[in-house]
């Protein structure tokens, strides 16, 4: 009698902001790239008295790349403050690798792995 072993163990389920980063987690997964959904937070300012007055947490953390990944699909002025916000944590944090994944680059990412 053979048994099948499990590599790693089902991961748990995930309550996605978006589709598009169901889709992402689903591309990952299919190529095999270990992530972690929304693992930590980044406090990019402080009031006087030290409590957080913005943040920033990216969708993504693939820990085999070191590497944060954001997933935007917003409207303009929502992708602005975005993008805002990453440059913030590239600059207090240059030892941070994140990229920002555009509605284009889905839409390209989808495609060449469909075709």
């Amino acid at each position: 009698m053979s048994t099948i072993r499990q590599l790693r163990p089902p991961p748990e389920p995930v309550d996605f902001a978006h589709e598009s980063e169901r889709q992402i987690a689903g591309l990952l997964d299919f190529y095999g790239i270990t992530w972690e959904y929304e693992p930590r937070t980044f406090v990019l300012e402080r009031d006087r008295q030290g409590h957080p007055r913005s943040a920033f947490t990216p969708d993504f953390f693939l820990p085999d790349y070191d590497l944060y990944l954001e997933v935007t699909t917003l409207r303009q002025a929502l992708v602005t403050r975005k993008n805002r916000k990453v440059r913030r944590l590239r600059a207090q944090r240059p030892d941070l690798q994140i990229r920002i994944l555009y509605r284009r680059d889905i839409d390209r990412l989808f495609v060449t792995d469909a075709a």
